[in-house]
């Protein structure tokens, strides 16, 4: 295995592409938030689900393989979660969340919802990152040879 290799080893991709996902749909959520007075939004979310199961996906098929030791993840596109031209982010097809009360300016957002949304987003970032945090303390522990 070459250093190379190392920003695909273990779970590290699925890290990453969790951070990417929760990071886009942060934006997207915080957007909700900013028009909550606004006369006929339209409050758009994503399914985690969704991410969950194209995640999952690839996981399986890198396993399937190489064993699921090392290797990119190579992922379909999915109606709700694709590839963004350029720098390889995600691009989040959003949709409407069913549910809510129009009221009279005919904004249906439940802000309560959103901001619920918004935190247990938060928590699937922090934990993601802390993950990928140790495991690169870890290989930076290997690699300068300290145990």
């Amino acid at each position: 295995m070459q250093i190379s290799d190392l920003n695909t080893a273990g779970a590290m991709p699925a890290l990453e592409m969790t951070m990417r996902f929760a990071a886009q749909r942060q934006r997207l959520l915080a957007h909700n938030v900013a028009n909550v007075n606004t006369p006929n939004f339209i409050a758009r979310d994503v399914d985690p689900e969704a991410f969950q199961s194209v995640l999952s996906r690839a996981v399986q098929d890198r396993r399937d393989k190489t064993g699921g030791g090392f290797g990119k993840l190579e992922w379909s596109e999915t109606a709700q979660i694709g590839r963004a031209p350029g720098d390889g982010s995600l691009r989040l097809g959003d949709t409407s969340p069913h549910g809510g009360v129009l009221r009279h300016d005919r904004n249906a957002m439940d802000l309560e919802r959103v901001m619920q949304d918004m935190v247990e987003n938060l928590t699937v970032f922090r934990a993601a990152s802390d993950l990928m945090r140790r495991q690169k303390a870890t290989l930076v522990s290997a690699i300068s040879q300290r145990v």
